[in-house]
């Protein structure tokens, strides 16, 4: 079940629906079968129907997804446990973690915008070096002996697959940098509010969330900050605490929405640097460089 792009919107799409059918009183092993074959979904009845707990058949039926995918299942998986610990409702959490995942996908397709431009341009300008060293040749140069057979050519060869090289590495580290690290962001706080909504007390709600996030790891290694602040808010207005997590937890998830989208934004601009610095020299010394070492020498040789 390998794919060569995340498909974050599926997963979301399955999630809301499986939100919308437990909220009107589905049994969760139905629901699963319901949800479709072919599918994770599906892998999931299977093991349920087994006797197997659904968050542990979730973390089985991902293997070899892509990570991010794994990643998203996985705080699904969480989500589950809690609520199976606790006695919560699920339905409302799954529901509002779809359209956490829908923002992360919304994410990745900014980034792919912006990335779209500047990738055609550079390989656009890639192209240009063979058709430099084609148009030598069709004026009745050899630019493309000169390029592999003279010293200087192996330099000017060395040199511009070493800008290629350089240049795709950068594109490659700037799109990472763009894109969102936190991919879960204020699971801990719903996975909290999960635990409290179900009426137990706080210490065994924190032990619980712990385990479920070291069961089900999101890539996540340090406790969310927010989680004391909004208990500790909670217990001096004397307000649900559930509510707040909720809401913060909404909040985190826009705050995210929005570094994303600022860094989609602009990663179009930066991923400029390498074409200017890296691409357009190296179509100098791969194409020019030859062509022109090739035109002085034939006219050396003429005199």
């Amino acid at each position: 079940m390998k794919r060569s792009k995340p498909d974050l919107a599926g997963i979301a799409a399955t999630v809301q629906r499986m939100g919308v059918l437990l909220a009107a009183g589905t049994a969760p092993a139905a629901a699963w079968h319901y949800l479709g074959e072919g599918s994770i979904a599906s892998v999931i009845a299977r093991s349920a129907a087994s006797g197997e707990a659904i968050p542990d058949a979730i973390a089985d039926a991902i293997t070899g997804l892509p990570p991010r995918e794994q990643t998203m299942w996985r705080a699904v998986a969480a989500a589950w446990f809690v609520a199976s610990a606790a006695g919560a409702p699920l339905a409302p959490t799954l529901i509002e973690l779809s359209g956490a995942i829908r923002d992360l996908a919304q994410a990745q397709r900014e980034i792919a915008v912006a990335l779209a431009s500047p990738a055609a341009t550079a390989r656009l300008v890639l192209v240009l070096p063979g058709v430099g060293l084609l148009f030598g040749t069709f004026l009745g140069f050899n630019t493309i002996g000169t390029l592999l057979t003279t010293p200087i050519g192996w330099a000017c060869l060395g040199l511009g697959a070493g800008l290629l090289v350089a240049a795709a590495r950068w594109n490659r580290r700037m799109v990472r940098s763009a894109e969102p690290r936190n991919t879960t962001p204020g699971l801990e706080l719903d996975l909290l509010a999960i635990a409290v909504s179900g009426g137990g007390a706080l210490d065994r709600a924190r032990a619980s969330v712990a385990e479920a996030m070291a069961r089900f790891p999101n890539g996540e290694t340090t406790p969310d900050p927010a989680v004391d602040l909004i208990l500790d808010l909670s217990r001096r207005a004397g307000v649900p605490a559930a509510a707040l997590l909720r809401s913060e937890a909404v909040e985190s998830r826009r705050e995210a929405r929005a570094a994303a989208a600022e860094g989609a934004q602009s990663l179009s601009v930066r991923l400029m640097i390498p074409l200017g610095l890296c691409i357009l020299p190296a179509f100098m010394v791969l194409s020019v460089v030859p062509l022109v070492v090739t035109v002085l020498g034939s006219t050396s040789l003429r005199f």
